[in-house]
């Protein structure tokens, strides 16, 4: 076997094997949250380095090439500030940090053998870590006084995980009885042949259930409000942003396996894409909470990479994947703030947000970049994202669909510029301006947050190309 085609998730399971050893002692936090980096740089490092090789593993089912290894390289750059600047997990309970930084890490390891899995069975197990790994890190949230909701949260997440995950065995199953086999390589000539059949379409629909559910498409977002609310601010951050580059990559590649010239899946995804929209930003007008807020807005951005996938074209796959790059940083960006601004790690509402930009210049013009990206408004990666993902959809003929998700966007304008503000134009009248101090990690994560953003929306001409020449090369 080729050992360095697996060099990045064999330096993530080493780092899983330290994390668990640390969990049987009494490691303390500093040392656990030292691993744990140390392991993710190593993760990050070693895809970069392995981003020309390719080849395949494991008879076939696990294939590593540009695109796969394009999609662990933004993940653990994200993962990386991510624990820069939320190293001190001020929600989690301290004696189960330890076991907090390992479930993380096996979360991310799930992703990570996701998107290089071209084997259903294979997939699905790697879906499967993913996804228990972090119904595990939902409840691990402290909760003063008594108080159960984020167990609730876990438990709705829990079902909602496990219904899609089994909907979508289920489409595996059928797609084995009209195929024969479970390799994606070997479907996609099989599937095309009987792709426009009511029982080639339900297939296919059912095995995406698993990755709507990982996007919160509507209707399998019911999970996300109360996840993102209930979990601590670093899960929340996790959850909102590293699943979905990894359910984009993978989408594309069951997208793939319909005929280009198929009326009923661009059809079905057009109406999941408006109905997510609509009910995502319509709803996250009213929300005072801003993580309740940014889960609704989720839901709405689920929409905007369904109008990549409609294409069925190798363009709309890597516009795609180009937003929902930008979308990781972005979210992250503004999780950086709400994790620095919370007092104890508890929710931030738009109201604890008034005149942040007295109390910290550098936060409050950190989330306006988080803010002004997600609202799509230039020179962001969310405006360049936005409009290469109308493009594609308008180049394919669904000039409707464009339409009503530049109405969506407008919409979605109002809510984000509500917290722009509160930030800059309301007065803080709960701590009387006190001045916000940042650590160093924290002004590092933003600032390269920040600039990763920026860089995205000014030459998206690199990643997007990027992202072409991996889709066409995934296959």
């Amino acid at each position: 076997m080729n050992i360095h085609f697996f060099l990045p998730e064999l330096a993530l399971l080493a780092g899983c094997l330290l994390a668990f050893c640390m969990t049987i002692g009494k490691a303390g936090k500093k040392a656990m949250r030292g691993a744990v980096f140390c392991a993710a740089l190593a993760y990050t490092l070693a895809a970069v380095l392995a981003l020309p090789f390719k080849g395949s593993l494991f008879y076939d089912a696990y294939r590593v090439d540009l695109f796969s290894q394009m999609v662990k390289c933004v993940m653990g750059a994200g993962f990386c500030l991510m624990l820069l600047f939320g190293g001190e997990i001020k929600g989690i309970e301290g004696d189960v940090k330890a076991e907090y930084y390992f479930f993380l890490l096996t979360a991310l390891l799930g992703l990570t053998l996701l998107v290089s899995s071209v084997e259903l069975i294979t997939l699905f197990i790697a879906l499967e870590l993913s996804s228990y790994s972090l119904y595990l890190l939902v409840p691990m949230r402290s909760a003063p006084d008594g108080q159960t909701w984020h167990v609730e949260a876990a438990v709705k997440y829990l079902f909602f995980g496990v219904a899609s995950s089994g909907i979508m065995l289920f489409g595996i199953s059928w797609i084995f009885g009209l195929t024969g086999t479970t390799y994606l390589s070997t479907i996609l000539p099989v599937l095309h042949t009987v792709s426009s059949q009511p029982v080639g379409v339900m297939a296919l629909v059912m095995l995406l259930c698993g990755m709507f559910f990982k996007l919160a498409v509507f209707p399998f977002h019911f999970w996300t409000p109360d996840v993102y609310q209930g979990a601590s601010n670093e899960t929340t951050a996790f959850i909102s942003a590293l699943p979905k580059v990894a359910a984009v990559a993978v989408m594309a590649r069951f997208c793939a396996l319909a005929a280009p010239d198929s009326i009923a899946l661009p059809t079905l995804l057009t109406v999941l894409s408006v109905c997510s929209m609509f009910y995502g930003n319509l709803t996250a007008l009213v929300q005072k909470d801003v993580k309740r807020m940014l889960g609704f807005s989720g839901i709405a951005h689920a929409g905007y990479i369904l109008l990549g996938m409609v294409t069925l074209k190798a363009w709309g796959f890597a516009t795609a994947l180009y937003y929902g790059i930008g979308y990781l940083f972005m979210m992250l960006t503004a999780f950086l703030v709400l994790y620095t601004v919370a007092p104890n790690g508890g929710n931030v509402s738009v109201k604890n947000l008034n005149g942040l930009s007295r109390r910290s210049p550098l936060l409050a013009f950190i989330m306006t970049v988080s803010m002004f990206a997600l609202a799509g408004i230039p020179p962001f990666a969310g405006f360049m994202g936005k409009f290469m993902l109308l493009t594609s959809a308008y180049n394919s003929g669904y000039v409707l669909l464009v339409i009503i998700a530049a109405i969506n966007t407008a919409i979605g304008i109002y809510y984000y510029l509500q917290v722009v503000r509160a930030v800059y134009a309301e007065d803080d009248t709960s701590s009387a301006g006190a001045p916000l101090t940042t650590e160093a990690g924290t002004r590092v994560a933003g600032i390269c947050l920040v600039g990763i953003t920026l860089a995205l929306g000014i030459m998206p001409e690199t990643v997007v190309s990027m992202a072409y020449k991996a889709m066409q090369a995934a296959w």
